[in-house]
């Protein structure tokens, strides 16, 4: 899939830039309130946060915003209808909670107190993800004097929720509580990012998660190895056992099913994929590894974005001290996680960890599984009609071809395309240098402003698009 950049819109650009100055003030002061959802001595903060926003955002001239209550941290919604009843109806999605900061943790600057250095905006949030969601009120600015509308040329609505780095605990809750007034066509998601400064991607989906501990319990107390080892089960061994059997000699998943309804990557994807600048010596480092190594047949780019995944995050037992200890332990722990693609269910592959993991224990271990949670994936399909608009727009704005990636990482956008059943639109304009959840994140300006003019290409072209069916 490859797109010839359209012109520029001119008005657009000359507005944006008019603006600049102006909004940055404003996001520099929205980036002053430290709203760390984690911190509960911070909760007035995060309050604040979205107190803030919505005003910002009825300066903007949304004629609905409001402020929906959680039972943790309060979330933003704003609705500006389209003038003509037949438009489609978008929904962007994005965060106002941020990531706790100190200059002790190696910043240069206070992380609260933005600072613009060599076109750069540096302070927590700037790019995770206040800088991404407020682009869209100059956007939407942009796009209305442009074309001289009194609303957007799409139905618009924002969901800006509190307590994404936390988790999200509370968002599946607040999606069905409020179902019928999100309802809408597709969701733009503005919590992701780009391959480099100089590549605009587009992310098409992201992996799904479920992840669990397993308690393994054999003697009733640590028991003497000469007079019992090699006699009696050892739930250590047994952990051991289990971690080993999880993959074949291919590094390809053993529990049954467990790749059933896998979507797999078309030809064009992994061409697509094979065109970005990737220097793999480069990712090994990043990763702090000394070596890739994965499914057979993939590749690394392949695996991580695309590929289902089972990973142990921990494996303990016994004694753990200084010198030996010869026992034969009562207890042992396995901690795995298992990440989805499109296609697969995650509850499936729960009860097929259960029956596995039984199936596999000798009589004289007890066990018992607790799973943590699960995250549903996403993915929208290259053809589709809105990421074609997406991709326009943004090829637009950058003037060059934009290209596609997946995220290997989990959020909320599988809650939202699950809750609402429409598809979801990655807008992120964040560079992997921005340094989320890191001391000194920033985002760069001249791609906070692309994302201001991707986003008032975006509204036209999805009306258009929409309307011609």
């Amino acid at each position: 899939m490859s797109t010839t950049p359209a012109p520029p819109d001119n008005a657009v650009r000359a507005f944006i830039d008019d603006q600049r100055s102006a909004f940055l003030a404003d996001l520099s002061a929205w980036l002053r309130i430290p709203s760390v959802s984690a911190d509960p001595g911070r909760a007035d903060e995060v309050r604040r946060s979205a107190d803030w926003l919505a005003a910002a955002l009825r300066a903007t001239g949304f004629p609905v915003v409001e402020v929906w209550e959680t039972d943790g941290a309060p979330a933003v919604f704003a609705e500006w209808p389209a003038a003509g009843p037949a438009a489609p109806t978008v929904l962007v999605y994005g965060h106002h909670d941020v990531q706790p900061a100190a200059v002790a943790d190696g910043w240069h600057s206070e992380p609260f107190e933005p600072q613009e250095r060599q076109g750069r905006l540096y302070g927590r949030g700037a790019a995770d993800d206040k800088g991404q969601v407020f682009f869209h009120t100059l956007g939407v600015r942009a796009h209305l004097a442009a074309t001289g509308r009194t609303a957007p040329a799409v139905g618009l609505k924002l969901l800006i929720e509190g307590e994404e780095e936390s988790g999200s605990p509370h968002f599946p809750a607040l999606l069905r509580d409020h179902a019928a007034r999100l309802a809408c066509d597709a969701v733009v998601v503005s919590d992701t990012g780009m391959w480099d400064e100089n590549t605009p991607t587009v992310c098409t989906g992201m992996r799904g998660l479920t992840d669990c501990q397993i308690d393994l319990r054999g003697p009733d107390q640590d028991i003497h190895s000469g007079s019992f080892g090699g006699a009696v089960p050892n739930p250590a061994t047994e952990a051991a056992r289990l971690a080993a059997a999880l993959h074949d000699e291919d590094r390809r998943v053993t529990l049954p099913g467990f790749y059933d309804g896998v979507i797999p990557l078309t030809d064009e994807e992994r061409t697509l994929f094979a065109e970005l600048p990737f220097d793999e010596d480069a990712w090994v480092r990043t990763a702090h590894s000394h070596a890739t190594l994965g499914e057979a047949g993939y590749s690394t780019l392949e695996r991580v974005w695309a590929r289902p995944t089972a990973e142990v995050n921990g494996i303990g037992g016994g004694y753990q001290g200084p010198g030996g200890k010869t026992i034969v332990p009562a207890h042992a722990q396995l901690k795995l996680s298992f990440r989805t693609v499109a296609g697969q269910d995650e509850e499936k592959i729960q009860q097929t960890l259960r029956q596995w993991v039984a199936d596999r224990l000798p009589a004289g271990i007890e066990h018992e599984i607790t799973f943590f949670g699960a995250t549903r994936p996403c993915l929208t399909p290259l053809d589709h009609p809105a990421l074609r608009s997406l991709t326009r727009a943004m090829s637009r704005a950058f003037g060059q071809r934009v290209r596609f990636t997946r995220e290997g990482g989990s959020g909320p956008a599988a809650d939202l395309q699950d809750a609402l059943g429409v598809p979801v639109l990655f807008l992120g304009i964040s560079v992997p240098s921005d340094g989320w959840h890191a001391p000194n994140e920033k985002v760069e300006l001249d791609l906070l402003f692309k994302g201001a003019e991707t986003a008032a290409y975006l509204w036209d072209d999805l009306a258009a698009h929409w309307s011609a069916g």
